[in-house]
């Protein structure tokens, strides 16, 4: 069909449709193209981001909205009280390719609450907390366990005992498998808190939030 006759059958000028280009790679959740050259650059990584948060109704609800529209694979979320009275500090686990990572950080700088937000390096200064209830059937062995990884046995009963465990993350990985033996019944943990290491301010705070 020549380009004449295609104008007059479509009233469009330009190849007809099964000479055309067809645009490729996936959409993503708000039915944007992904340029799969582009995508395929970039591999997930983990990293760990703090955001330091005026304590006002709802912030936090619409930090975990923003992950949830966006749809971005969060692995831990904790808050709480800084050391300057009315502001939080939000302390996030992601693990997201670079652009991801990015977008995070762009929009949660623009939620009004939020003063501040950064990447923490590699290795922050970073612990956790976790609680775990076993089976109580072998007590002193638990115990061992339990002064092994430097925890505290908070309950203890003749069917269960729970204990505390705190440090980095890895740490609480370890001491999670060695209770695995005696059967676990409930945990509970609550993700990282990080701070930058040495002098470095994990957030930018002026006199206005001192």
């Amino acid at each position: 069909m020549s380009r004449r006759q295609n104008v007059h059958r479509t009233g469009l000028e330009g190849p007809p449709p099964e000479e055309r280009l067809r645009p490729v790679g996936r959409r993503n959740s708000q039915g944007i193209r992904i340029d799969p050259e582009i995508e395929a650059e970039h591999e997930p990584r983990r990293t760990t981001i703090s955001a330091y948060v005026k304590n006002e109704p709802g912030v936090l609800a619409r930090v975990s909205g923003l992950f949830h529209r966006r749809q971005f694979n969060i692995e831990s979320l904790t808050v709480g009280p800084t050391q300057n009275e009315g502001y939080s500090r939000i302390t996030l686990v992601v693990e997201e390719p670079d652009p991801g990572i990015d977008q995070i950080k762009k929009q949660l700088s623009k939620i009004v609450p939020v003063v501040h937000v950064r990447e923490l390096d590699s290795n922050p200064v970073a612990s956790e907390l976790v609680l775990l209830k076993v089976d109580g059937d072998e007590p002193d062995k638990v115990q061992a366990i339990t002064e092994m990884y430097d925890g505290q046995t908070l309950d203890a009963g003749p069917r269960t005992i729970t204990v505390q465990i705190t440090g980095e993350e890895g740490k609480i990985d370890d001491a999670i498998d060695a209770y695995k033996q005696f059967g676990i019944r409930e945990i509970a943990r609550t993700g990282q808190a990080a701070l930058a290491r040495g002098e470095e301010e994990t957030a930018r705070v002026d006199e206005r939030h001192t």
